[in-house]
């Protein structure tokens, strides 16, 4: 999978999947937000957040460099580690 990489407030990092229903983002505070949403919305829901101490925004993407993007959005939490999906 890829991300498609753009400019969105609060974030110095914000890529979307290619069908922009989910969404990674890096704060200014080094905290990764896993975001969703609905494909006709324009509000994101934050499924999952994490401190890059925890686990890098990097490795995460590594993860899903040759996994196809999920149907489901939400299967993208099957790629952060269990101790830190909430």
């Amino acid at each position: 999978m890829y991300f498609v990489t753009t400019k969105r407030p609060d974030y110095i990092l914000f890529c979307m999947t290619p069908s922009e229903r989910a969404a990674i983002g890096l704060t200014e505070k080094q905290m990764v937000h896993l975001l969703v949403r609905p494909s006709c919305a324009d509000e994101w829901r934050l499924l999952c957040e994490w401190n890059t101490d925890a686990y890098s925004l990097t490795d995460f993407m590594a993860a899903l460099h040759h996994v196809s993007e999920p149907a489901d959005p939400q299967q993208l939490l099957d790629f952060v580690p269990a101790r830190l999906r909430s």
